[in-house]
């Protein structure tokens, strides 16, 4: 007899079977409006079919898993819920909820794919520490009554079918089964059930059967391949059920010394608990002659990834102004972010140190504050931080105000433009705000002062009335050959630069122009479509997110120059203290950029996957090794080659110097989070 000729097996096997296509259809609507790789538009179609199967493998593992509490009810020996009409509704109650969830998962998943890039983990939970900002967004920049009907609307119809399987097959009588039969089909239904579970039917140690992880889906090396085999329910799963340690004392231990020689700093004793790279930074020959110290003003360009700027080559000319500043600068051509997101940019500035927290931003973990600044250094600058909206994002007002001597912090209910998003005020009123408040402060003392950007940020927001700006539109496919996804993000990196122009103006007009530092940096790139004008490398490795401009702008006082060579936002404080001449206790990451790399041809650490299971990396100008944080799956490529050739064994001298860098730099990373904490203030 047949295993479905039984009711309760029935039932189970349909059910699953409901669930799995269900999955199978939000994978295939994932792979054709979400994900970046097809393989129509070139991915070799064998390695985008064989993700595809692993990723239908975890979604019949989430369709058993969601099965399994109905099956407990039915096997049941006297009153189950084939017969009892209270487990019937419990049953009924959990698969419910079950999809409710889980399709609620499944569209969180797709927003935030096409937010960061990043399907969605137990990371992602950190958004919940500012409901209504979060709230706000998602209301700003998405169609979320729509969606939230959709969701109602495509769970409703799933549990009506699956209420209709429970009609169709527990409402009909069992035929006739011998006992022996009946436990042979049961016994090949908890097999099917194993194997499902554990997605694979090879290699199984009945001793200790691990199933089928999640890294089986990066296979390829390639981040956004990998992206199309997850399971957002599963991958949740996966990265909160991990706890990560701190970070690991017997790996930083193991490249203390290669640290060390990299930072310039005397190696920590080997029996340290939490080994220290402090060095103490005199005056630099380099630094500036001038009569009175110079101001420093950073500028963070949201989401401005060096792909979607004119000097990066970008071939709808996108951002004219900040071409033009960068010829008449000091342009760091090959300048990375070490993590992508906001508020790590906001971290690894003003701390020098990477956020490479696994489960949430460093900024919101209370443990780590106040941390260790060079910024105190600058005695005699008033320091100020200008922000748009709330500095309550990721609590990052906490790490401003307890590590930076004096802050004065201006941000939303301060200024008196009024809100345009969830943001706050646009760009353009911060920029003349702000001017007006160092126009002032420039008469009496120096200032250090950052200004935060934000309209290059879903939801895109276009201020009516701006003078000199008008809104262009382009074709789709224009768009997506220049990497960007919509005329609303072109228009937002458009605007982005013709704000840069006016506030530019506006320093030169306020009297402070002259004797001011501008340091503009992006802070990680936006979401992109693809890049087909640039190397392969940039895309499928994911340097594009982290590839950021830089452009240190003081004509009269640095003149113009270009650095090639790989440089990182953590270097910015240190190099800003070396040129003003200030001596400083660096016990971070950061260097000064415009000292030799003891290294030889510099390198940088980045984090190329966040979360629970990272892949971290090392690039130079020429390079880029990455690796899982255990150390496997090491590869190295050359950025700009033509291929996405592994050339490790090409050059194995160069790999095993980088491989001991990434690893130590990151693990040190790690460890500095909680060494650079100041205990006592």
């Amino acid at each position: 007899m047949s295993p479905l000729a039984h009711p309760r097996l029935r039932y189970l096997f349909a059910g699953i079977a409901a669930l799995f296509v269900a999955f199978a259809l939000l994978r295939a609507g994932f792979y054709l409006w979400a994900s970046e790789v097809s393989i129509a538009g070139g991915a070799p179609w064998a390695t985008v079919l064989e993700t595809l199967g692993i990723g239908l493998r975890f979604d019949l593992r989430l369709a058993i898993l969601l099965m399994l509490p109905p099956a407990l009810l039915l096997v049941l020996p006297r009153r189950n819920a084939s017969n009892t009409r209270g487990l019937r509704r419990l049953m009924r109650a959990w698969l419910a909820q079950a999809v409710l969830a889980v399709a609620l998962i499944y569209i969180v998943d797709f927003g935030h794919y096409a937010y960061l890039g990043l399907r969605l983990n137990a990371s992602a939970l950190r958004f919940f520490t500012n409901v209504e900002i979060s709230a706000d967004m998602i209301w700003q920049s998405y169609p979320a009554l729509r969606i939230a009907l959709a969701w109602l609307l495509a769970s409703a119809g799933l549990i009506a079918l699956l209420f209709r399987i429970e009609h169709w097959t527990l409402e009909r009588e069992p035929l006739p089964c011998n006992k022996k039969r009946t436990a042979a089909l049961v016994a090949l239904t908890v097999a099917f059930g194993v194997i499902g579970i554990l997605g694979r039917v090879s290699n199984i140690n009945l001793a200790n059967p691990v199933p089928l992880r999640w890294g089986a889906a990066f296979f390829s090396g390639d981040t956004r391949m990998g992206a199309l085999g997850l399971n957002p329910v599963i991958f949740i799963w996966d990265t909160w059920r991990t706890s990560p340690e701190r970070y690991d004392l017997a790996q930083v231990r193991e490249h203390a010394a290669d640290v060390a020689a990299y930072l310039g700093a005397p190696p920590p004793p080997p029996d340290a608990d939490m080994p220290r790279f402090e060095r103490i930074v005199a005056l630099q020959p380099h630094r500036l002659k001038t009569q009175q110290p110079p101001n420093v003003i950073l500028i963070h360009l949201e989401s401005l990834g060096s792909v979607v700027t004119s000097m990066g080559g970008n071939p709808l000319d996108p951002t004219p102004e900040l071409a033009a500043l960068a010829k008449d600068s000091w342009f760091l051509r090959h300048f990375y972010v070490p993590v992508t997101g906001t508020a790590k940019t906001v971290w690894a500035v003003t701390t020098g140190t990477p956020d490479v927290s696994r489960s949430e931003s460093a900024s919101r973990n209370p443990l780590l504050l106040p941390q260790h600044t060079i910024l105190n250094a600058f005695k005699d600058h008033d320091k100020i931080y200008a922000v748009g909206g709330s500095a309550d994002w990721a609590n990052v007002n906490a790490l401003l105000k307890s590590s930076i001597d004096g802050l004065e912090l201006y941000e939303e209910g301060f200024w008196k433009s009024p809100n345009i998003d969830v943001w706050g005020v646009s760009d353009l009123d911060l920029f003349r705000e702000t001017d007006a408040l160092l126009r002032a402060r420039a008469k009496d003392r120096p200032f250090f002062a950052f200004i935060q950007m934000a309209d290059n940020h879903p939801p895109f927001t276009i201020p009516p009335g701006i003078t000199g700006f008008d809104l262009k539109s382009l074709p789709e496919d224009e768009l997506h050959r220049a990497g960007f996804r919509s005329n609303a993000q072109y228009n937002a990196v458009r605007l982005l630069d013709f704000n840069i122009g006016r506030f530019i103006e506006m320093a030169k007009a306020s009297g402070y122009y002259d004797n001011t530092i501008f340091v503009l940096y992006g802070d990680h790139n936006g979401r992109i479509a693809n890049l087909p004008f640039l190397p392969p490398a940039y895309e499928a490795l994911n340097i594009e997110s982290l590839l950021v401009p830089c452009i240190i702008h003081a004509p009269k006082l640095i003149g113009t120059r270009t650095t090639d060579e790989a440089s990182s936002l953590v270097d910015l404080l240190p190099t800003l203290a070396g040129l003003l001449g200030l001596e400083h206790r660096n016990t971070t990451l950061g260097r000064d950029i415009l000292l030799p790399a003891p290294e030889g041809e510099r390198a940088v650490p980045l984090l190329l996957r966040e979360g629970t299971f990272p892949q971290l990396g090392v690039a130079t100008r020429r390079f880029l090794v990455r690796m899982n944080a255990d150390g496997t799956q090491a590869d190295m490529h050359e950025i700009d080659s033509s291929t996405l050739e592994n050339v490790a064994d090409k050059y194995p001298e160069e790999f095993a110097r980088l491989s001991s860098l990434a690893r130590g730099l990151h693990e040190t990373a790690r460890l500095m989070l909680y060494s650079n904490k100041i205990e006592k203030r």
